[in-house]
């Protein structure tokens, strides 16, 4: 029988073609560790995938950018302690100046005074705050310093970039009322509207903490300077009216940490020029002390907010990684080849197929004789 030699040689490149294929395939298999290459191989299995895939892309989405929130969370942290702990080393030269012993030698006061000065700056330093290079009491503005202070301690300068691209800046400065004896920042209108709309904003992010649908469920992680000066936060000041939020910004400004302090350092100054009396002087500094007690737990509870919404920041990306983990096992359970199988596959095609290859040398040495019986 006469065997058409062409035709030999289309079947054996067929099969030779198809155990090339399964070889690459068992290859692939055991490189990448995945059971199949396309939806065709396992249609169920592979959409249970990309599912999985999905959910794994979102929770590292997530827990990537939590490292930038926790550290900035924590700066906010430690900058509301020092200022706390500022503002109650401060109050030993406010009572230091309330004794008359003291407060009768103007150059004593004059000491106090410079240290209250130090105190105050050092305040707005930590108001200043970087990590990275974002200033972290900046609320929705990164990349302006907020906060500036006159060399006296008068006045305190606020610096904000709006959301429509605006900057604006407020002075408030401190001023003193002789017929009163009392000190307060004088603002205007114009001034406070621009200050409680800095204060009202918000950063509120998915970060797998709450409800995306429902915004006011998601954390709120930018703290600007004002809202942890004044204890006022944005949800408040939301709440509330504009006249209302006005009065309630302009009543807070004036027990601040740093307002306590400039007045601290301007009564000094009347004092030792004679623009006030000793009376005058010491009924100041009694007031300014009452009010710093308030004012010192006020900063506590920011303090211990910032720190609740660390801990919180940091259990959320806990959890997000051992989601991660776990979708990771569970994809290798439905889309993962078994090691042991893909490899004894892999090594039964390369041997079928150099097999196949050393049959096609042969074939390829055959003559018309060995084709016909």
């Amino acid at each position: 029988m006469r065997v058409v030699r062409s035709s030999v040689y289309r079947r054996y490149t067929s099969s030779l073609n198809d155990l090339q294929s399964n070889l690459n395939k068992s290859m692939n298999k055991v490189s990448t560790g995945a059971a199949y290459e396309t939806a065709a191989d396992n249609p169920l299995a592979y959409y249970q995938g990309k599912k999985m895939d999905h959910l794994y892309q979102d929770a590292k989405s997530k827990s990537s950018i939590l490292g930038d929130i926790k550290n900035r969370l924590y700066q906010q942290e430690q900058g509301a302690r020092d200022i706390q702990k500022t503002l109650s080393n401060s109050k030993t030269s406010m009572q230091y100046l309330l004794d008359s012993s003291h407060n009768s030698s103007k150059t004593s006061v004059q000491t106090k005074r410079d240290a209250l000065l130090q105190d105050v700056q050092s305040m707005v330093s930590n108001l200043n705050s970087q990590y990275q290079d974002f200033y972290v009491y900046g609320g929705n503005d990164i990349t302006t310093a907020p906060f500036s202070l006159s060399g006296d301690g008068k006045t305190l300068t606020y610096t904000h970039k709006y959301s429509d691209g605006t900057t604006k800046t407020v002075n408030m400065t401190m001023a003193y009322d002789k017929n009163k004896n009392t000190y307060s920042y004088h603002l205007s209108d114009d001034d406070l509207n621009n200050l409680v709309t800095a204060m009202r904003e918000q950063g509120r992010v998915d970060i797998g903490y709450g409800d995306i649908s429902n915004r006011q469920s998601l954390l709120d992680t930018y703290t600007g300077g004002l809202n942890m000066l004044t204890g006022l936060t944005s949800d408040s000041l939301n709440a509330m009216s504009d006249a209302d939020a006005k009065d309630a910004v302009k009543a807070a400004l004036e027990t601040t940490p740093v307002a306590l302090l400039s007045r601290s350092v301007m009564a000094c100054d009347n004092y030792i020029n004679d623009t006030t009396t000793v009376d005058q002087f010491t009924d100041t500094m009694g007031s300014v002390l009452k009010d710093a007690a308030n004012t010192e737990h006020t900063i506590s509870t920011i303090y211990s907010d910032l720190g609740n919404k660390y801990s919180l920041v940091e259990t959320t990306k806990t959890r997000l990684d051992t989601l991660s983990d776990n979708l990771t096992e569970e994809y290798k359970d439905i889309l993962g080849a078994d090691p042991y199988e893909a490899i004894t596959e892999m090594f039964s095609y390369q041997y079928s197929y150099s097999a196949a290859l050393k049959m096609g040398s042969n074939l390829m040495q055959s003559s018309l004789f060995d084709f016909i019986k």
